[in-house]
């Protein structure tokens, strides 16, 4: 894999070798997953007919969900799709004390990504994405109603001016009529008008405003008339704002990804970690019902926090009757079709590939002819499941953590050989044997 940017194939082994996954180039390393991403396709095309959607996306600790969420989020993107991500924490979750909930809206709001921003920070790129579409659809049809303001320095055409002034506000109209409109619709008229005069000031206020970043309506009406501002209380309405935002600018619809769920199940508080799920109930509900406009929501989180009842979800109990396995899957069936999508372990054949292709991108990253072929990759794979319980609790972070450290000694030492190190030094992967630290994690 010589053709792989370096930019691309360093933000693959940086991130690997460091147990995290990689935010681009995953189609280098995608493998396995068919049922599972073919569901994942069928719920995008429901989205671009105006469904909404919510999943939880379950599997142990590095078996891959944050890998699969990237890899659908990705995808979204290059189909059109306006995405935001965040991680769960204990500082960020649906709702809880010191903005716990506004956290997470920050955090969405700031990572708001398309194609040509994937990074994040495209919410500035969505208001002027939608601002000078409507100006090139109105140049089009040769729209002209007069001039603009005479001291406007904006980037419009005097004669579209007004015609422009009224698309922008019928559309805002529009989103007045949903909860919490009205003030959703007075932030993004006020970047409008902002934009329209070149006034930077007033453009990152409504910007301000639209992340939550106002800590009273007092700071916010210094700027424009806010009824109310973004808080903990009332932050998934207007996530849903501009959910149904995006789908007015052009976009199939917003695919919001939380992942680490874990972290709501680790709150120890019981009517703090009910108030979140209640909040997450609202959110399945209002996505299961078609409250919500195009948007789907993506969960991850480990089994127990699904099952478990005296913490987890299970422990909810209207969240239990919603997400309880349908009976034909309890006889070993699986059904994609459920809220709940649990992620199988890789198979050793798609371990196999997935060593190669890392092989691949290592040796053209670093520029030499790796020594490892078909049979030492199945001798490491043999090792790394030799030991008991490895079936079970082994994991592909794990693997491809050490199958990268192993490449690097074998390309920084050539007096080195796979057999010498590997048999000398009675290679195993760390972290699933009941004596190794850390054993607990895939536990909790």
């Amino acid at each position: 894999m010589n053709d792989i940017p370096k930019r691309i194939s360093t933000a693959i082994l940086n991130s690997l070798s460091a147990g995290v996954v990689p935010r681009i180039g995953l189609e280098y390393i995608a493998v396995g997953r068919k049922r599972e991403l073919e569901t994942i396709l069928r719920d995008l095309e429901n989205l671009g007919q105006g469904a909404s959607v919510f999943r939880f996306i379950t599997g142990r600790y590095g078996s891959g969900k944050s890998f699969f969420l990237q890899a659908v989020r990705n995808y979204a993107m290059e189909n059109n799709f306006i995405t935001a991500d965040a991680d769960l924490s204990p500082e960020k979750r649906l709702s809880g004390s010191n903005r716990a909930g506004l956290e997470t809206y920050r955090e969405l709001t700031g990572r708001l990504s398309t194609k040509l921003r994937p990074e994040g920070g495209a919410l500035e790129t969505l208001l002027q994405r939608w601002i000078n579409s409507i100006r090139m659809e109105l140049a089009r049809d040769g729209a002209s109603a007069g001039a603009g303001p005479e001291n406007r320095t904006g980037p419009f055409d005097r004669d579209l001016f007004p015609a422009l002034e009224r698309r922008i506000f019928e559309t805002l109209a529009e989103m007045e009529e949903m909860a919490h409109g009205y003030d959703f619709a007075a932030a993004v008229a006020c970047y409008y008008r902002a934009f329209a005069a070149g006034d930077d000031e007033k453009q990152n206020a409504a910007l301000r405003w639209l992340r939550g970043e106002f800590s009273t309506r007092t700071e916010a009406r210094a700027f424009f008339p806010a009824g109310e501002i973004i808080t903990d209380d009332n932050w998934y309405a207007y996530l849903k704002l501009l959910g149904a935002f995006a789908c007015r600018t052009g976009y199939r619809g917003l695919l919001v990804f939380i992942d680490e769920g874990v972290n709501l199940y680790k709150i120890t508080n019981r009517q703090s970690r009910e108030k979140n799920y209640e909040r997450l109930l609202t959110m399945f509900n209002d996505a299961m019902q078609g409250k919500t406009e195009r948007m789907g929501i993506y969960m991850s989180g480990t089994p127990r926090f699904i099952e478990d009842d005296r913490r987890g979800l299970a422990s909810y109990p209207a969240l239990k009757s919603r997400l309880e396995d349908n009976r034909f899957a309890r006889e070993g069936y699986s059904v994609f079709e459920s809220p709940v999508l649990k992620l199988a372990r890789l198979a050793r054949e798609e371990i196999h590939v997935l060593l190669e292709r890392l092989r691949d991108i290592h040796s053209g990253h670093w520029g030499y002819e790796s020594s490892l072929g078909s049979r030492e990759i199945e001798a490491f794979i043999d090792l790394a499941f030799s030991v008991p319980g490895a079936e079970e609790f082994v994991t592909p972070r794990e693997i491809t953590r050490d199958f990268l450290g192993l490449l690097s000694i074998l390309r920084d030492d050539p007096r080195l050989d796979f057999d010498t190190i590997v048999y000398r030094d009675g290679y195993r992967v760390k972290g699933f044997s009941p004596g190794d630290p850390g054993y607990a994690e895939f536990e909790v």
